[in-house]
């Protein structure tokens, strides 16, 4: 990570972000991501600060229609996890007012529209990615969808389906008209998947396409320095992070600290990172004890071994954990081994993606 004195002095006060009738604290996002910004980690997230919105992971509009326990999961929520857009999919526009007016009575404050979805199980029956391939359509079930609910309704979309087909701009102009409160740009197509750098021009192309709606940048943010760039060369209003906020969940304060003071603020411990690590687990167990907190956990294990280093049998723990016990032993084990020689307070290491033919997925 950067050092406080290589960071750009920003503005000198906090900005809000306009979001409909919602004022967010930050012009910073949590992006969804399948597996992992379930509702402790947004929580866990939130009590460090600086975040102004998170969004759930994607959900089936059919699947919630149908009252599916595992849908219903991916929607659980909190008095502290406010303000919370849920992010749906599908391809029907009746079927997708309905699920949304559901979630608006349910107590969701914004609804996002998943278009960026690059997974072949969401595309080939119309959802996600594929859903840019036709404005004309598209745009009718987006204005069907905001003319159902009184809450704002957003979309996250990528450029494009692939480097000939950049759809973004034309819809992004025509959703504002439909009355779309921001859309979130990730600055890939979905031929590219999570490959290649982020096309911060094309986000740029999006920004300059609309008229007053805010656009929200999105792909390979894992810095202050990153963010930077992101706002200097798009313009976009806000910048939403995925995969940056799983290695770095400061990464939200040390924004705001950034835009308020010119300086990250402080970077956490090897201590801090323990405590986090327990507050998430912690989380997880009041939600549905022993069992789901310590398998939801082992999905996290590799992103948590990537930062803290613990060394190949306790990366192992990490990654068989059956109970509480067997938990807090690796918290005290940490705590008493401290970091591995060389370890650097606020290192951002890579996090591994889909890899393959995105046909595949």
């Amino acid at each position: 990570m950067i050092q406080p004195e290589s960071v750009a002095y920003a503005s000198g006060s906090l900005k809000t972000f306009r979001l409909g009738n919602l004022t967010l604290a930050s012009r910073y996002f949590l992006s969804p991501l399948a597996g992992y910004t379930n509702m402790p980690f947004r929580v866990a997230v939130r009590e460090i600060g600086g975040l102004g919105m998170a969004t759930t992971e994607l959900v089936s509009t059919r699947a919630l229609l149908l009252g599916s326990i595992k849908t219903n999961s991916f929607i659980e929520t909190c008095a502290a996890d406010k303000p919370l857009a849920v992010q749906i999919y599908g391809a029907d526009a009746r079927e997708m007012a309905e699920a949304a007016q559901w979630l608006e009575n349910y107590g969701a404050d914004v609804i996002d529209i998943n278009m960026g979805c690059p997974v072949n199980k969401v595309v080939k029956n119309g959802g996600g990615s594929a859903m840019m391939c036709n404005v004309g359509s598209t745009t009718a079930l987006v204005r069907t969808i905001v003319e159902a609910v009184r809450i704002p309704v957003t979309v996250k979309m990528r450029l494009g389906w692939d480097e000939q087909t950049l759809t973004a701009p034309r819809l992004a102009r025509e959703f504002e008209q439909a009355g779309v409160a921001a859309v979130m740009i990730h600055g890939r197509t979905r031929e590219q998947g999570f490959s290649g750098r982020v096309n911060l021009d094309g986000i740029r192309s999006v920004v300059e396409a609309v008229d007053k709606m805010p656009i929200i940048g999105n792909g390979d943010v894992r810095s202050i320095a990153d963010a930077e760039r992101m706002f200097e060369v798009t313009g976009c209003a806000g910048v939403a992070i995925g995969r940056g906020a799983l290695l770095n969940p400061w990464i939200f304060a040390q924004l705001c600290s950034w835009e308020c003071h010119g300086h990250l603020g402080a970077i956490p411990t090897y201590d801090q990172r323990l405590d986090f690590m327990a507050r998430h687990y912690g989380l997880l167990l009041e939600q549905r004890g022993e069992r789901h907190a310590s398998l939801t956990f082992r999905k996290c294990g590799g992103w948590y071994n990537k930062v803290l280093k613990p060394g190949k049998e306790l990366h192992q723990r990490m990654m068989t954990l059956d109970t509480v016990v067997e938990f807090d032993a690796l918290v005290a084990t940490l705590r008493v081994k401290g970091p591995p020689p060389h370890w650097k307070a606020g290192e951002m290491p890579e996090i591994a993606v889909p890899k393959g033919p995105i046909s595949h997925w």
